[in-house]
């Protein structure tokens, strides 16, 4: 039995190779930037270990489990990218294995975002009841329960696999992309149907806890600052949300640019990948990282001691 490949299409994005020199500079570039995010996201979760404020604290819990799950995220969508380039096709086991992670991960990243709105909404409105309701024992449950509900939405893809797929698929070689994957029309349909109820109700929530805080703030003529930052803090997850869901419109948006820049349909892609893929795992080290006194106060002597260690 010829096991080295099987007949899954490529994506068509792949159609048109990169050259030598072209292919060098795009891994670079992507490697680069993952390492420096991934370093400053695994600071964080050092100062986050060093320090028992942090890790008694619900907020700074479901922050540091949002930056976890950003590593896992980018380490493995990197993966995916160098061994697009180096192998074109994998295991389709192994690709099984990576791609179960990486969905896992970006529907992590809404539920996490929701949660530390929801957080974010008691600790200002309900500020009496915040020891009461978000309790260290409640954080883990609740983080229990998104990665429980993501397995629900990803095992579901894999046992259609396997209830229709032959046994030789996951002993060949195939181009790794999800679509190319999981291809089965139920899956398809679910993926649409779950990721428009998934990520409305994600919305909802945000949308919900903002307003609740500002017309909160506006009721008592409040000029708190503690106020004003939770309220930021939403809209700074509201823009994360928004570059999470590019994620999930990856297969329409892909088409979109391939009408639109049938030319420099390739570049288009790598730029594309860049922003929804990469820099949105930046964008939580933003949020709390350097904006939040007490967790910046930490931080940067960690930081400041690696730089000057790295000096002769």
């Amino acid at each position: 039995m010829n096991s080295s490949s099987y007949g899954y299409n490529v994506s068509s994005s792949l159609t048109y190779r990169d050259s030598v020199s072209t292919a060098v500079a795009k891994n670079v570039i992507v490697l680069a930037l993952g390492l420096t995010i991934n370093y400053i996201n695994g600071t964080l979760i050092h100062t986050f270990r060093k320090h028992q404020v942090f890790y008694v604290n619900p907020r700074y819990i479901l922050f540091i489990h949002l930056v976890l799950n950003d590593m896992i995220q980018l380490t493995a969508a990197i993966s995916l990218f160098v061994s697009s380039y180096v192998f074109y096709r994998i295991n389709a086991s192994l690709c099984c294995f990576i791609i179960t992670f990486t969905v896992f991960t970006s529907l992590n990243t809404p539920l996490n975002l929701a949660v530390m709105a929801v957080e974010c909404y008691i600790a200002v409105c309900l500020p009496l009841r915040h020891p009461q309701l978000c309790t260290i024992k409640r954080t883990y449950i609740l983080i229990g329960c998104v990665w429980a509900f993501s397995a629900v939405s990803v095992l579901t893809d894999v046992f259609v696999i396997l209830a229709t797929e032959p046994v030789r698929l996951f002993y060949s070689t195939i181009y790794c992309e999800r679509d190319n994957l999981f291809r089965h029309p139920i899956s398809l349909e679910k993926r649409d149907v779950s990721y428009l109820i998934y990520l409305s109700g994600v919305w909802l929530t945000l949308l919900y806890t903002y307003f609740r805080i500002f017309f909160a703030a506006k009721a008592a003529n409040s000029v708190d600052g503690n106020i004003k930052k939770a309220r930021n803090t939403i809209l700074l997850h509201g823009f994360q949300l928004l570059l999470s869901m590019q994620t999930f419109l990856g297969h329409i948006l892909n088409n979109t640019f391939r009408k639109w820049f049938p030319k420099h349909y390739i570049q288009v892609l790598f730029v594309w990948y860049i922003i929804i893929q990469i820099l949105p795992r930046f964008v939580s080290p933003v949020v709390y990282g350097f904006r939040d006194k007490t967790f910046k106060q930490y931080l940067r002597k960690y930081l400041l001691c690696t730089m000057r260690k790295g000096i002769p």
